[in-house]
């Protein structure tokens, strides 16, 4: 599948489970903590600076964002979790957002596969292994992705991975992959992986 990332655009920020796309195209999902750079993954994927807004308030936007890439998929940026500041009223509008898109998305059998993010600095949190679970339990395929190697030297980076591939909260064989968005480590990497799924 060949992507034309000079066309995409914004679909729509889905702030109820009733707005989300109906179109059939395949969806690739990105999940992770407030502030993993989930944000910046996708702005280096399409090569814009603020495709998706990059926020200076982890978690103050609690929408689901769907980008349609060259009208042959959507690229979906889940809302972060785990950000402690969220008044209760976020935390439900939140869970009912992330709950909804995979148990009220009427179009939950184009969704592909889920891009999990995971800070290389702090490895796998409590919510991560609480999202992952959940991905295995509903049979849903998933990729690591790591961000922020860019701030870890060789040793940190090698115990890093490690630290991830030794990890029972993963299925075995599940692809990590490193990323940064400074130096677009891992970049091809990613796409491989969601088009490898899309088609």
């Amino acid at each position: 599948m060949k992507i034309n990332t000079n066309n995409v655009s914004l679909k729509i920020s889905a702030g109820v489970p009733s707005q989300f796309v109906r179109a059939p195209l395949p969806q690739i999902a990105f999940s992770g903590r407030s502030n993993v750079g989930k944000s910046s993954l996708i702005n280096t994927l399409l090569n814009r600076k603020s495709m998706a807004r990059v926020s200076s308030c982890p978690g103050k936007t609690i929408t689901v964002n769907f980008y349609n890439v060259d009208k042959k998929l959507f690229l979906v940026d889940l809302p972060g979790y785990g950000y402690a500041k969220r008044t209760l009223e976020d935390k439900k509008k939140w869970s009912m957002l992330v709950d909804g898109y995979f148990t009220n998305n009427p179009n939950i059998d184009l969704l592909r596969l889920v891009v999990q993010l995971v800070d290389s600095r702090v490895g796998l949190t409590k919510d991560d292994k609480d999202m992952v679970e959940f991905l295995n339990q509903s049979d849903i395929p998933y990729i690591i992705v790591a961000t922020k190697t860019d701030k870890l030297n060789k040793t940190e980076r090698e115990k890093a991975v490690r630290a991830l591939v030794s990890d029972t909260s993963l299925m075995p064989g599940t692809q990590i992959i490193l990323f940064s968005s400074e130096s677009k480590e891992g970049k091809n990497d990613v796409w491989d992986a969601i088009t490898k799924y899309a088609e």
